[in-house]
């Protein structure tokens, strides 16, 4: 829900990032709100996925110049389990198994560790149990996820719904899903969909990071930016993943607003 007097929760200015010497993002601005949804769309290699990445800390990027304050605090500055315990969420789109490590201990010391270092209280197995149960409800997952191994011959519809399930147990303030409706049929996207839109709120602020449209029927954004070449070139609201879906990715480049990538450099 846009609200011009909510806060900001992130703001990110001119940031430019490289993967083995090689430039990924370009300039890359960006600012939202608590209680927005924003969703980037982009051809695969336009860097939505990096931008995302680097958001979360991932060690594999090198980021060369720009800024990122996240809650008025210099997100470039802190290690990836500190940006997670602060409140940032990154959903993957392709989720790792863990062999061996129950779904249930997992999920129990990662929202402890959370709870701990919120100050807050932490939930012995038992407790855990009925909490992440009653989690379990909005992504109507079945209870016998709790016991197996994190992510071990899930489905790809059964590992999104399990990253959306820590989001859930966490509550972070700044949720990061990258892909998520990839691999998904119809009816699992529309379970995982249902699962985000009930977990949005005015206390957190949502990223999607796709390539269709088609996740964008069910969680409706209040922006769409498109990037390309490592930059986003164009933002406007929830109608140009329409017209995105309609005409392509051509068509954005065709549009006398926007400036082309390369001409920027």
């Amino acid at each position: 829900m846009i609200d011009q007097n909510s806060k900001v929760l992130l703001e990110v200015h001119d940031l430019h990032a490289k993967v083995n010497d090689v430039e990924i993002l370009k300039g890359v601005n960006l600012t939202v709100r608590y209680g927005e949804i924003h969703a980037i769309m982009g051809l695969n290699g336009s860097g939505k996925s990096t931008f995302a990445k680097i958001l979360a800390g991932h060690p594999g990027y090198q980021v060369t110049s720009g800024s990122v304050s996240f809650d008025n605090q210099d997100l470039l500055l802190l290690e990836p389990e500190i940006r997670s315990r602060n409140g940032v969420f990154l959903a993957f789109q392709y989720p790792i198994e863990i062999p061996g490590v129950a779904n249930s201990q997992f999920l129990r010391l990662a929202y402890n560790t959370n709870q701990s270092s919120r100050g807050k209280e932490e939930l012995d197995p038992l407790e855990f149990d009925d909490f992440v149960r009653e989690k379990m409800q909005l992504l109507e997952m079945n209870v016998d996820f709790l016991d197996r191994s994190v992510n071990e011959g899930f489905s790809g519809g059964e590992k999104k719904r399990n990253e959306i399930l820590q989001m859930a147990l966490l509550e972070p303030k700044l949720a990061i899903l990258d892909e998520t409706d990839s691999g998904l049929d119809i009816d699992a996207l529309r379970i995982v969909a249902s699962g985000v839109n009930k977990l949005a709120n005015k206390d957190n602020a949502i990223i999607l990071v796709t390539h269709y449209q088609r996740l964008l029927d069910y969680i409706v954004p209040d922006y769409v930016h498109v990037m390309e070449s490592g930059r986003i070139i164009k933002t406007s609201g929830k109608e140009l993943a329409k017209e995105l879906e309609v005409h392509g990715y051509d068509w954005i480049k065709t549009d006398p607003s926007v400036e082309s990538a390369e001409s920027r450099i």
